[in-house]
C-alpha cells in the first residue's frame, strides 16, 4: 500500500499552461472568497433561484478576471512563481476576511506595517494554523507537484489569446446582463472590493504606499509657535498636572457608565466627581490612525496623515508652553506623536512584575506613574502633562488582558481563535478587559488624589472600539465609512481634583453640561490645551469644549 502511494506521489500530473491557469483562477476566484459571495448574496436584489444565478455570474466574472490576468502575465517560466505568490498572499488574506470579517484596506496595511511581534503572536491559533495548511500549504504543494507540459510557442500563444478572449467575453456578457445590479451594489458598498482575495492586498498595499506611507526625511513643520501659558503658577497656586490615558480598543457600549447591562465599571461608578461622556466618536478605527489624529489638531474630516507625520502636535505645543510632557507606553508605541517629548523608560523590576511573553498588564502603567511622581522634587513647580498608553482591550487574545481576579464574567473565551467561541464566552472575555480597565483608571484617579503639590486632572479617551462578531465582523480597522458603531463609539471620562475645581469652577460646570452632547476626538486637542492654560492662535474654538460656555478659560 505504501509503495502504491509513493508511486502515485512520485508521478507528476502534466497539464497544459492554459489548463493550469484556469485551475488557479478557479481556486483564487471561488475557494478564497466565501465571505465575499455571502455579502453579494445578501445584497442581491433577486430572490430564490435567480439569486443563485446572480451569485454564479459573479463567480464567473471573478474567475474570468483572474484567468485573464494569468494569461497575460504568467508564462511557463514565471507561472509557478506568480501563482505561488498569489496563493500565499490570497490564503492569508482570505483567513482574515472569511474568519474575522476583516476588510483589507489601506488602514489594515498600515496596521500591519506598524504592528509588533507580540501582536502577531496573538493572531496565531490552531484555527489559523489549520487554515494556513489547507489554504496556503496544500495549494502551493499542488502547484509544485503538478507538471506544466511543453508546447510550441505558436500553440501557447494561440491558446492564451483564445483563453483571454473567452475571459473577456464572459466578463463582458455578465456585466452587460447585470450591470445595473453590480453598479448599485458596488457604488453603495465600496468596501466589498476589500473582501476579494488576493487582489485586496495588492490594491490596499498600492494605495497605502501611494497615499499614506510616511515620506522619509521630511522637514519638521513647527505648529503653534506662539504657545504660552496665561497663568503664573509659581507663587499663588499649585501647578497643574494632567494625566491623559489613551485607551486601547475600548468601546463605549460596553461601559456600564453608558448604560450597559453588565456592571463593567464597579469602581468608576462609585468615584465622585466623574464626568462621563456617552456620545463620543473616534477619528479612526485603528490605533495607527486615531492616535496621530487626536493629537494633531486636525479634525477627522480634514485629517492629513502625511502632514501629521512631520508636523508638531499637542504634546509639542504643551512642551513649548512650559509643560514637562512625558509619555509612558504599554502598547506598540505612540505612532510618532511623542517623538519629541520624554518617553519614560519603565524600570526592569516593574516589567518582571507585570509582563509575560513581552506583553504587560496595564497595572504596569499605574506603578510606573507612581514611581515617576515619587521622583519629582517637592519644590518642583513645573506643570506636567503625562500620557499613559494602555494595552487595554487589544484583541483577539482578550483573555490575556486581565488577571484572574478580574475575570468577573464566566464562561470565557480563553483562546485567540475568537470566532470559535460562543457569543457569550467572547463577550464575557471582552467585558472582563473593561472591568480591568475600570480598576486601572480608578487607581490612577486615587493616585492623583494624593498629589498635594499639584492641581491634578484626569482625561481618559479610547483610540477606537472593537467588533465582537456583530454583523459578522471581529476586531477593528474597518473603513470608517462602513465601520459599525462598535468600532467608532468610544468612552471618554474626565475627573479633576478639588484644588483644580476650586480654581476653575466655571470650567468644570461647563464640561459637566456637555456629558450627553455629541463629541469626538476632535475635541481633545483644543480642550486639553485650554484646560492647561495654553494659549495659541491655531486652536479651533468650534471643537474647544471650554468655548461652548461663557466662562474664562
Amino acid at each position: 500500500m505504501l509503495g502504491f502511494i509513493q508511486k502515485i506521489t512520485d508521478k507528476k500530473r502534466t497539464v497544459s499552461l492554459t489548463v493550469f491557469s484556469l485551475l488557479m483562477a478557479v481556486w483564487l476566484g471561488v475557494c478564497l472568497n466565501f465571505a465575499f459571495y455571502q455579502q453579494i448574496h445578501r445584497l442581491t436584489p433577486y430572490q430564490g433561484f435567480k439569486s443563485y444565478v446572480f451569485l454564479a455570474a459573479t463567480a464567473c466574472i471573478l474567475v474570468a478576471l483572474y484567468n485573464l490576468i494569468l494569461q497575460i502575465f504568467a508564462w511557463k517560466w514565471t507561472q509557478k512563481v506568480i501563482t505561488i505568490v498569489l496563493l500565499f498572499v490570497g490564503g492569508f488574506s482570505a483567513y482574515f476576511v472569511n474568519s474575522l470579517g476583516v476588510v483589507i484596506s489601506p488602514d489594515q496595511v498600515q496596521n500591519m506595517m506598524q504592528t509588533d511581534p507580540a501582536e502577531v503572536r496573538d493572531l496565531i491559533s490552531l484555527r489559523f494554523i489549520l487554515w494556513v495548511f489547507a489554504f496556503v500549504v496544500l495549494p502551493i504543494a499542488f502547484v509544485l507537484w503538478i507538471q506544466i507540459g511543453t508546447e510550441s510557442w505558436s500553440k501557447v500563444i494561440l491558446k492564451k489569446v483564445a483563453s483571454a478572449f473567452a475571459s473577456i467575453a464572459v466578463i463582458g456578457c455578465f456585466l452587460f446582463i447585470y450591470y445595473v445590479d453590480f453598479a448599485a451594489i458596488f457604488r453603495e458598498h465600496r468596501d466589498l472590493k476589500g473582501m476579494i482575495s488576493p487582489q485586496n492586498v495588492f490594491a490596499a498595499t498600492s494605495s497605502y504606499f501611494h497615499k499614506r506611507a510616511p515620506k522619509q526625511n521630511l522637514p519638521l513643520i513647527h505648529y503653534g509657535e506662539d504657545a504660552h501659558l496665561v497663568e503664573d503658577t509659581s507663587t499663588q497656586r499649585h501647578p497643574k498636572l494632567m494625566v491623559l490615558v489613551v485607551g486601547e480598543t475600548a468601546r463605549a457600549e460596553s461601559f456600564s457608565l453608558n448604560g450597559y447591562a453588565k456592571n463593567t465599571n464597579p469602581n468608576l461608578s462609585k468615584q465622585t466627581g466623574i464626568l462621563n461622556y456617552s456620545q463620543v466618536s473616534s477619528c479612526g478605527t485603528a490605533t495607527a490612525v486615531s492616535v496621530p489624529c487626536m493629537f494633531s489638531g486636525m479634525p477627522r474630516k480634514e485629517y492629513d496623515e502625511q502632514l501629521a507625520s512631520h508636523r508638531e502636535g499637542m504634546l509639542d505645543i504643551a512642551q513649548r508652553a512650559g509643560y514637562k510632557v512625558t509619555w509612558i507606553d504599554n502598547n506598540s508605541g505612540c505612532k510618532g506623536t511623542c517623538n519629541r517629548v520624554e518617553q519614560y523608560k519603565i524600570p526592569e523590576n516593574l516589567k518582571q512584575k507585570w509582563c509575560k511573553d513581552e506583553e504587560c498588564l496595564d497595572g504596569i502603567l499605574v506603578d510606573s506613574l507612581k514611581q515617576y511622581l515619587s521622583e519629582i522634587p517637592k519644590d518642583d513647580k513645573t506643570p506636567r502633562l503625562i500620557v499613559l498608553h494602555q494595552m487595554g482591550s487589544h484583541g483577539p487574545a482578550y483573555y490575556k488582558r486581565a488577571s484572574a481576579q478580574y475575570q468577573k464574567f464566566k464562561p470565557t473565551c480563553d483562546t485567540n481563535a475568537i470566532q470559535g467561541c460562543t457569543r457569550e464566552e467572547l463577550l464575557n472575555s471582552y467585558d472582563n478587559t473593561i472591568v480591568y480597565t475600570d480598576d486601572v483608571l480608578n487607581q490612577v484617579i486615587e493616585l492623583l488624589k494624593t498629589q498635594t503639590q499639584y492641581r491634578t486632572g484626569f482625561w481618559y479617551l479610547s483610540d477606537h472600539g472593537e467588533s465582537t462578531g456583530e454583523h459578522g465582523m471581529y476586531l477593528h480597522g474597518a473603513p470608517y465609512a462602513i465601520a459599525p458603531t462598535q468600532q467608532t463609539h468610544v468612552p471618554m471620562i474626565l475627573w479633576f481634583s478639588d484644588d483644580w475645581k476650586k480654581s476653575h469652577a466655571q470650567q468644570i460646570e461647563c464640561l459637566a453640561a456637555q456629558k450627553n452632547k455629541s463629541l469626538s476626538q476632535d475635541n481633545l486637542f483644543p480642550s486639553v490645551l485650554s484646560l492647561l492654560d495654553v494659549k495659541i492662535q491655531v486652536i479651533n474654538q468650534k471643537n474647544n469644549m471650554l468655548s461652548q460656555c461663557a466662562v474664562r478659560s
